[in-house]
């Protein structure tokens, strides 16, 4: 009797342990994107994004905010009782369409462009102490435990004071979420292992800007409200460590993402315009610099997980 619960009891053992490695073995990576209005999620890193998501990867956007300071016509309106309300229905279909395992709301308010009054608004993202957006992205790394986190780069893409207060709380939460001592109410510590900066890539933005000024243009303001300044950001150049070829598939469902979000493309193809042709000239792909790990060498990645068990 005795011997043959023995038997049974190793049988068990040997069970659990081989569920115990194969479950090891099955664990689905996890990467987060900390960024900071929908339609972030979809207009610049969407590729990346469903092509890991088609891979199994867990991915999940963090949004600072749900975009009311977007501007929005009165057609697009019906059905929703304020623009946040609409831009984040959008942004439910994008992530539907990226494959997208969850969106978790920072709680904060849109800031709107540098210099509006929005950014006196008392719940503005960009107004948000930094030690508490910081804080609440830790709670979600230590409970989502991703290996990757992606975010802007340090200038927010093209100086949107959101972007800048995405980048500058995932960036402190990426360093801060292995450390006990920092954010104890947080959860239990976590480090994840790659810290990524989405970044795009200026030689064609520089041939843009030389067009539009031949073309009597003014790149100082462009865009659908005229507040972005492209001569400004040619002058900035990070550098690129990791480039993600994107299959056509990626590539379709990345666009029809960024299609969900109708409100904010005036009627327009989320490719089309100056640029579109931007996109369709630099290929099917998205850059990116790695901020952590340091990079040591001059190779480039072509897999954000890379180095990664």
């Amino acid at each position: 009797m005795g011997i043959v619960k023995f038997a049974e009891a190793e049988s068990t053992a040997v069970s659990y342990l081989m569920m115990t490695k194969k479950n090891r073995m099955m664990k689905r990576k996890t990467l987060i994107f900390v960024g900071a209005h929908p339609d972030d999620e979809s207009f610049g890193v969407g590729g990346t994004l469903a092509q890991y998501a088609a891979a199994g990867v867990h991915v999940y956007y963090v949004c600072g905010t749900r975009g009311e300071v977007g501007e929005v016509t009165p057609e697009a309106m019906q059905g929703h009782a304020s623009i946040g309300d609409l831009r984040w229905a959008e942004l439910k279909c994008a992530a539907r369409e990226l494959g997208l395992a969850d969106v978790i709301h920072l709680g904060y308010r849109d800031s709107g462009m540098a210099g509006s009054e929005e950014n006196k608004h008392s719940q503005a993202f960009a107004a948000a102490p930094m030690e508490e957006v910081a804080g609440r992205v830790v709670t979600i790394i230590r409970r989502l435990k991703p290996e990757v986190v992606v975010t802007f780069d340090p200038i927010g893409g093209y100086r949107h004071p959101d972007h800048i207060a995405a980048h500058n709380a995932a960036v402190k939460a990426f360093h801060a979420a292995g450390d006990a001592s920092q954010y104890p109410e947080a959860g239990t510590p976590f480090q994840p292992q790659k810290l990524y900066f989405h970044v795009f890539p200026h030689r064609w933005v520089k041939v843009v800007v030389k067009v539009m000024k031949l073309l009597g243009r003014d790149p100082s303001h462009f865009g659908r409200n005229k507040d972005i300044d492209l001569a400004g950001l040619v002058e900035i150049e990070f550098p690129v460590h990791a480039v993600v070829r994107l299959t056509r598939r990626s590539a379709r469902i990345r666009d029809r993402a960024a299609a969900c979000h109708a409100s904010q493309l005036g009627g327009g193809s989320p490719r089309g315009g100056i640029m579109g042709l931007v996109g369709r000239l630099l290929g099917q792909k998205d850059s990116f610099m790695r901020a952590y790990p340091p990079v040591s060498d001059s190779k480039r990645e072509s897999d954000l997980f890379q180095g990664i068990e």
